[in-house]
C-alpha cells in the first residue's frame, strides 16, 4: 500500500508535455517533475536532472530525489525525463568506431544540446548544474556531451553503459584535461552482461589513475545484481555522492576538516555554504544545526576567537534569533568579562529563541552570573536594560 501510494503521488505530480523537435522532424513527450514549493516567481535555482530512457528511468530518479532532499541531503531538483520507446536505437545510434553520435544519434544530440536544454532554461528557474543520467546505450551516449569545449552536463550518471567503441578511451582523455568541476559516476554488477561489464572495469581502471583536481569520480560494482536490478542502487549511490557537499555537517567532516582546520570556524562555514552555491548554484542558509555543530568543536578545541566570531556571524544572518548574542555571552564569559556577557544574555532575551537555545536558559545563565561574586550580585536586571561596561 505504501509502495502504491509513493508511486500515486509522483504520478499525479508529474507534468507531461509534448515537445515538438525540428532536429528531429517529430514530437517528443516530456515528463517533468518540478520541486513541491516550486513557483515561477521565485528567484531560488534548481539542478537540472536529464533522465534518458526516460520511460523506465524517470519514476526511479524521482523517488530517488523525494527520498534524499527529505532528509536535505541534496538540494531540490527539476526532474525532466525523456520518453524514448521504439526512437532509443535510432537516438542512441554511435559510430561504431569512436562511439560517438552518428546519423539519427546526431539529430537527438542536437535535439537535446540545442533546442531541449535552451528551451527548459527558458521556462523554469534552473541552475548551472546539469546531471545526465542513462542506462546501457543512453549511459554511452550520455557521454558525447562531455566531449564538446563547454560541456552540456557538470554530472554524468552512467548506469552499465554499453562503451561502443573508442568511447572508453574517448571518456578517460576527456577527464584527464576538463578544466571545470565535473562529477562522473559508473556502476557495474557481478552479473552484469559479461562484455559491458569488461570495457567498464577496464574503463574504470584508467579513469582511477586520473590525476585532475576538477574531477570527482565514484565508481561502484554491485554484488549479485544483474544489468538492471543495479539500476535503482546506482542511482541512489550516485546522487549521494554527486551531492555530498550539500549534506549537512557529519561526525566524519566535523573530525576530519572542522576539528584540524586552519583558521577561525566561521570561515570554514562560509567557504564550505559559498561552495555549495558555486557547484550547485543554490543558495543554502546555515541553519541553526549547523553553527551548533561548529560551535561545539570551536569549545572541544578551546578556540575563544571562532566562538565570537560565530557569535557575529549569526547574528549577521539571523538577526532577529538570540543564537549570536547567546555565542557572544559566553565568549565574554571566556575572557573574563562578566558585564558584557551580561549585556549579550540582555540583548539575546529579546530576541526570538531557537529550537535549541530557549530563554529559560539564558535567564538561568543570567541568574547565575548575577549571583556570583561580581559588583553586580544583589542586583534585579529588567529585560531590555543595557548594563554598560567601561572596561
Amino acid at each position: 500500500m505504501l509502495f502504491l501510494t509513493l508511486s500515486f503521488s509522483l504520478v499525479s505530480q508529474t507534468t507531461i508535455e509534448n515537445f515538438k523537435s525540428r532536429k528531429l522532424n517529430a514530437t517528443r513527450q516530456l515528463k517533468i517533475k518540478l520541486p513541491k514549493d516550486y513557483t515561477a516567481e521565485s528567484n531560488l535555482k534548481y539542478p537540472l536532472i536529464i533522465v534518458f530512457d526516460g520511460d523506465y528511468l524517470f519514476d526511479p530518479v524521482v523517488g530517488q530525489t523525494h527520498f534524499q532532499t527529505y532528509f536535505d541531503d541534496m538540494p531540490n531538483c527539476i526532474v525532466v525525463g525523456i520518453s524514448q520507446g521504439k526512437d532509443r536505437f535510432y537516438d542512441s545510434m554511435v559510430d561504431e568506431v569512436t562511439g560517438l553520435p552518428f546519423e539519427s544519434g546526431s539529430r537527438f544530440f542536437e535535439f537535446v544540446g540545442q533546442e531541449l536544454i535552451p528551451y527548459l532554461d527558458e521556462k523554469y528557474n534552473t541552475s548551472n548544474f546539469r546531471v545526465a543520467v542513462g542506462h546501457n546505450a543512453m549511459g554511452n551516449f550520455s557521454n558525447s556531451f562531455m566531449m564538446k569545449d563547454l560541456p552540456l552536463f557538470q554530472a554524468y550518471v552512467n548506469l552499465s553503459p554499453d562503451l561502443i567503441g573508442e568511447m572508453g578511451d574517448n571518456i578517460v582523455e576527456r577527464l584527464k584535461w576538463m578544466k571545470g568541476d565535473v562529477f562522473y559516476y559508473m556502476a557495474t554488477s557481478s552479473n552484469d552482461n559479461t562484455d559491458l561489464r569488461k570495457k567498464i572495469l577496464l574503463t574504470n581502471k584508467e579513469i582511477d589513475a586520473i590525476d585532475n583536481p576538477n574531477l570527482t569520480y565514484y565508481f561502484d560494482d554491485f554484488e549479485g545484481e544483474s544489468h538492471y536490478t543495479l539500476v535503482t542502487g546506482a542511482i541512489a549511490k550516485a546522487f549521494d555522492k554527486i551531492f555530498e557537499m550539500y549534506k549537512p555537517l557529519r561526525e566524519k567532516e566535523l573530525t576530519e576538516k572542522v576539528l584540524p582546520y586552519d583558521g577561525t570556524l566561521d570561515e570554514y562555514l562560509v567557504s564550505r555554504y559559498n561552495r555549495i552555491e558555486e557547484l550547485f548554484g543554490v543558495v543554502k542558509p546555515i541553519s541553526e544545526d549547523e553553527f551548533q555543530k561548529v560551535f561545539a568543536v570551536a569549545e572541544e578545541r578551546d578556540d575563544i576567537e571562532s566562538i565570537e566570531k560565530l557569535g557575529k556571524l549569526a547574528n549577521k544572518l539571523n538577526p532577529d534569533l538570540l543564537i549570536g548574542n547567546y555565542y557572544l555571552a559566553i565568549y565574554a564569559e571566556k575572557i573574563e568579562k562578566p558585564k558584557k556577557a551580561i549585556k549579550f544574555y540582555e540583548e539575546a532575551l529579546l530576541l526570538s529563541e531557537t529550537e535549541t537555545i530557549k530563554k529559560d536558559d539564558i535567564q538561568s545563565k543570567l541568574d547565575n552570573l548575577i549571583g556570583s561574586d561580581s559588583p553586580l550580585e544583589g542586583t534585579k536586571l529588567i529585560p531590555g536594560e543595557v548594563v554598560v561596561d567601561f572596561d
